[in-house]
């Protein structure tokens, strides 16, 4: 079968054509078709060597297939090891042994693969392959995001403020899902014009550039992470606010009594359950 392999750090992705179809260890698993599979910038961190990715690999975790019994199907990639605590709690993207499709074993930019489970198969339900690709991975991402900061915002007396810093793919799903999900007031934050206007057409209350001044905010999720963007959501975070960290940008910042505002919090999130 046809496969996209990234045969080391930083070297250029080869197509094969003769490369191995997927096999059932012990008889376990199953193998689908792949109807498409998206671009992450998690997948541009394995290229750079980022993460410790076992090479050479084929990439892709924003995949829908086709299951022989199921019909079309959204994958879920983060497959945990099914004994730990986490696993037990259903959070196996926080698995400390997970095996991740396109991070750390053979992903979907394929014309087929192995999944480990039925159970990481979610029936599309109609949904177009294509535009549905991203869902358990970026949509997902987002909604896990917003859902931690719906903890913050439900208990108040008052439209809650929101800041989504950086609004490329997973900031406007966090716009959306604000919108379905809260009453708050969401203001975007931006270098790119584009996607300022972008966040605007999708409903946000506000769009600004990183030169704004901005008014304490409730809850801040940042989905960049670098030390720019940490600092600026110390600086933006309300009293009893709560920060949320999503972009892998290996930013830090300063945090403790007297650093912050009173009860703030910072957390991280990742990924999402099934």
């Amino acid at each position: 079968m046809r496969a996209v392999v990234l045969p080391g750090i930083r070297q250029a992705l080869v197509v094969e054509d003769d490369f191995p179809e997927p096999t059932l260890p012990e008889g376990k698993g199953e193998v689908i078709e792949i109807t498409a599979c998206g671009v992450c910038h998690s997948d541009l961190h394995v290229v750079d060597g980022d993460f410790p990715s076992p090479l050479p690999l084929v990439l892709g975790h924003e995949v829908t297939g086709v299951h022989p019994e199921l019909g079309p199907v959204l994958l879920y990639a983060p497959w945990g090891c099914g004994a730990c605590p986490q696993c037990a709690d259903g959070d196996e993207m926080i698995c400390a042994n997970s095996s991740e499709a396109g991070l750390f074993t053979n992903g979907g930019y394929c014309d087929r693969m192995w999944v480990p489970d039925r159970k990481y198969l979610a029936p599309l339900d109609g949904l177009d392959p294509i535009t549905a690709a991203p869902l358990a991975c970026g949509g997902l991402t987002a909604y896990r995001a917003v859902d931690h900061g719906r903890t913050t915002l439900a208990p108040m007396r008052r439209q809650g403020r929101v800041l989504l810093i950086g609004v490329g793919g997973l900031g406007q799903y966090a716009i959306r899902y604000l919108q379905l999900l809260t009453d708050a007031k969401v203001i975007a934050l931006d270098l790119a014009e584009d996607k300022r206007s972008r966040a605007l057409a999708l409903g946000a209350d506000e769009a600004i550039g990183p030169d704004e001044d901005i008014a304490p905010c409730d809850l801040i999720i940042d989905f960049i992470g670098s030390d720019v963007t940490l600092a600026t959501a110390a600086g933006a975070v309300a009293r009893k606010g709560l920060v949320i960290v999503v972009g892998l940008g290996g930013g830090q910042t300063n945090f403790g009594l007297g650093k912050v505002p009173p009860e703030a919090r910072f957390m991280t999130s990742f990924w999402g359950t099934r």
